[in-house]
């Protein structure tokens, strides 16, 4: 009886997992998956690479990655050494990178889905050629004749 029970479940459950994992919208969300992970590699080498040292030389040489404090009263000199001590720590020059990552991330997301709107309004646009002085006499002509449909 159980065995029989499991067996139907199991059928069950692929076939529901088959029909869901066979919509167009999961295949989209895995392909988006995919290149957002790709776009946060690229994100991450660009804020760490090259934003994040310019900065780091206006605040006079301020290594982003060693800004952090220290919970056990000590000093340390990077964050290395103190995780090498075992203290704990906050790490808020990580925070200000990562969030600085986030940022531009948001911006990239922001920009793609700004020019998808802005082609598909174009797409919606109509370019009809503006009316001869025919068409326009015939379509008075046309809204006339309706009129006196309508009223009889």
């Amino acid at each position: 009886m159980i065995v029989h029970f499991l067996k139907e479940f199991n059928a069950g459950f692929l076939k529901e997992f088959k029909e869901f994992i066979s919509r167009g919208h999961v295949v989209d969300l895995a392909i988006g998956v995919i290149i957002g992970s790709a776009l946060s590699k690229v994100v991450n080498s660009l804020v760490n690479d090259i934003v994040m040292p310019p900065i780091g030389l206006l605040l006079r040489g301020i290594n982003f990655q060693n800004l952090f404090l220290s919970l056990d009263g000590h000093h340390y000199g990077t964050l290395g050494e103190a995780q090498r001590a075992g203290a704990a720590t906050i790490n808020y020059g990580s925070f200000i990178t990562v969030t600085i990552e986030f940022l531009i991330i948001t911006f990239c997301v922001f920009m793609v889905i700004k020019t998808i709107n802005t082609l598909q309004r174009t797409n919606t646009i109509s370019f009809a050629a503006p009316l001869t002085k025919t068409d326009a006499l015939l379509t008075e002509i046309r809204d006339e004749l309706r009129k006196e449909q309508q009223a009889q």
